[in-house]
């Protein structure tokens, strides 16, 4: 994390929900660039890209097209270059089991969408904060998720 303005990434399908992320984010009083992808295999490209930055930070949402957040998770914690990248699972869905493997998988936090905007701005901000504060290691497993 740099101390001037967080590089942020959100990988989500649903534009409706990238809208309300990118709002949530200007009303919280941190520095960051948000960069969108909308789908697992675009998020691969940008991220394997020798000239990308890597972000401060991935949001990562389960449920896309063309790659899973699943299958994107398991190539980032595969190559030395993202392996350290915090990686915040951002899904609408919530099953114990599925987010065990999450964990296990190496994702950092795991943030079940909210429904109301004060809550979703809450949970940002903890997961931008704890990320930056933990930045090369994962966190033990009973402060894996994180509820607004």
């Amino acid at each position: 994390m740099t101390e001037n303005s967080l590089n942020l990434l959100l990988a989500d399908d649903d534009m409706d929900d990238c809208f309300l992320f990118k709002e949530a984010l200007k009303g919280l009083p941190i520095s960051a660039k948000l960069t969108t992808v909308n789908d697992g295999a675009q998020l691969m490209q940008l991220l394997s890209a020798k000239e990308s930055l890597l972000p401060d930070a991935l949001f990562l949402d389960l449920n896309m097209p063309r790659k899973t957040g699943f299958e994107c998770l398991s190539e980032i914690k595969a190559i030395d270059k993202l392996m350290n990248l915090p990686v915040i699972i951002f899904s609408t869905s919530f099953d114990i089991d599925v987010v065990n493997l999450l964990y296990e998988k190496g994702a950092y936090y795991y943030i079940c969408k909210p429904g109301k905007f004060d809550k979703l701005k809450k949970v940002i901000f903890e997961a931008v904060t704890l990320s930056s504060q933990s930045k090369l290691t994962q966190p033990s497993r009973d402060k894996f998720i994180l509820q607004p």
